[in-house]
């Protein structure tokens, strides 16, 4: 809608005879959390912000202290398609504050916004173009897939792709320019890549492109999931995240007279990037069954390393097209769609800039497939291998000076003490493979 102010927003309400406003919000994991209002109540909530209590908002605040305002932004209005024009519903992305109207430590999109800050303060803008891998399904309890298509197939008769399209029709209708999108390996497992864009703006995008592909398959009798690791013996979905830099409009990565067209500051960015990648896990991949997709063996990246062409590394810089500096970038491969946006997208610009702070040098390239390699071969090459489990990636990130700076004492505790129940919960838990394999022998 392009609105800026308080009053764009209030003229399209009363124009457009809006009948709802949802406040649209994340918890510390990136569940998102909403509640509406009607045109009656949006003045007062444009310029006070709306009271709610924030005891029973995952990592927020305590019973003694819950009382929470979500002030909503201006500039994330769009009204949401699949709601009919004449009772037409809006969403906006809010900022958490405190009763006093300062920001709220525990808010994930303010973390965001502390680390843009940091960036900006040194002359940078962060972009971003994560491209998110996500299944259908009959339901939302049982995996059973809906196609069977493989990687790039065109199925006119596939319904996988029937619900992709429409998905991206309704993105288009609210704001969001989507750049490709195609079947992905695995079947059932679809992609839809979006335009680069400014990082904040990026993470309100990404929380809305989640919730519009579940929506369009919920209209449809479907079921949509970012869940990493759905189904055994099948590539699971990734969210692989282009990133760079740009100083006013000029791109900060690029450097003519370089053999990889990489300047000393995209360099150092992505030596960031490996250097903290393992206590990063835990925030990027922030899940048990986030390590279920992280194996060998199903293009997932599970070595810290880098290269142009090889795809088996973590980190990717997709070859120089004559022209096209603007569009130099790296890519990070490792993380999935069930983060939460606002939280990865800030430790990875942290790390980026901790790089360029330090001047840490980029090792080689590795252009071998690091998937053939012997342990013996990679110890030698220097290749470490991200976390395991959530229970190692947990133990990375309790040590991280990094992570904790950069998503406050607050919200680290309270993430780390989340984590640590999930893990609890599934080391004790009885599976089924258990009771299969044990059961009748011992």
């Amino acid at each position: 809608m392009n609105c800026k102010t308080v009053e764009d927003v209030l003229n399209v309400v009363k124009e457009k005879n809006v009948s709802f406003i949802q406040f649209w919000f994340t918890d510390v994991l990136g569940i998102l959390k909403s509640f509406a209002i009607t045109p009656s109540e949006l003045e007062e909530g444009l310029t006070e912000g709306m009271g709610f209590d924030g005891s029973s908002i995952e990592g927020f605040a305590r019973i003694e202290e819950s009382d929470m305002i979500a002030k909503p932004d201006p500039t994330t209005f769009q009204f949401l398609p699949w709601k009919p024009g004449d009772k037409a519903v809006a969403r906006m992305f809010c900022d958490i504050l405190q009763p006093d109207g300062t920001p709220y430590e525990a808010d994930p999109r303010y973390v965001l916004r502390r680390v843009l800050k940091k960036a900006a303060d040194k002359g940078y803008t962060f972009y971003l173009g994560p491209e998110l891998e996500y299944f259908y399904f009959e339901n939302n309890e049982t995996p059973k897939i809906i196609d069977k298509g493989g990687y790039f197939d065109a199925r006119p008769l596939d319904m996988g792709g029937d619900l992709r399209r429409e998905t991206i029709f309704a993105l288009q209708n609210m704001g969001i320019q989507v750049e490709y999108s195609h079947h992905e390996v695995a079947p059932s497992q679809h992609e839809i890549d979006m335009r680069f864009d400014e990082g904040l703006r990026m993470a309100d995008k990404t929380m809305t492109l989640r919730v519009v592909v579940k929506e369009i398959a919920r209209q449809n009798g479907y079921y949509a999931t970012f869940m990493p690791k759905p189904i055994f013996g099948e590539n699971g979905s990734g969210m692989h995240t282009h990133q760079s830099l740009f100083q006013g409009d000029k791109n900060a990565f690029f450097d003519a007279d370089d053999p990889y067209h990489l300047s000393a500051v995209g360099k150092h960015y992505i030596a960031g990037t490996m250097r903290h990648a393992r206590e990063m896990a835990a925030i990027t991949n922030q899940w048990i069954n986030s390590y279920k997709r992280l194996v060998p063996g199903y293009e997932a990246p599970v070595y810290v390393s880098w290269a142009r062409r090889n795809r088996s590394t973590m980190v990717r810089v997709p070859m120089y097209k004559p022209g096209k500096e603007m569009a130099t970038r790296m890519e990070f491969r490792s993380p999935d769609p069930a983060c939460n946006p606002y939280l990865a997208f800030a430790v990875m610009l942290a790390a980026g800039l901790k790089g360029i702070e330090e001047k840490y040098p980029l090792p080689d390239p590795v252009e071998e497939d690091i998937y053939g390699m012997d342990k013996a071969t990679r110890e030698r090459a220097g290749i470490e291998s991200l976390p395991g489990s959530l229970f190692e990636a947990i133990q990375e990130v309790e040590n991280s000076e990094l992570v904790r700076e950069t998503i406050g004492d607050h919200i680290f505790d309270k993430f780390i003490e989340n984590k640590k129940i999930e893990w609890d919960c599934y080391r004790t838990h009885v599976s089924q493979y258990e009771i299969e394999k044990y059961l009748p022998i011992m």
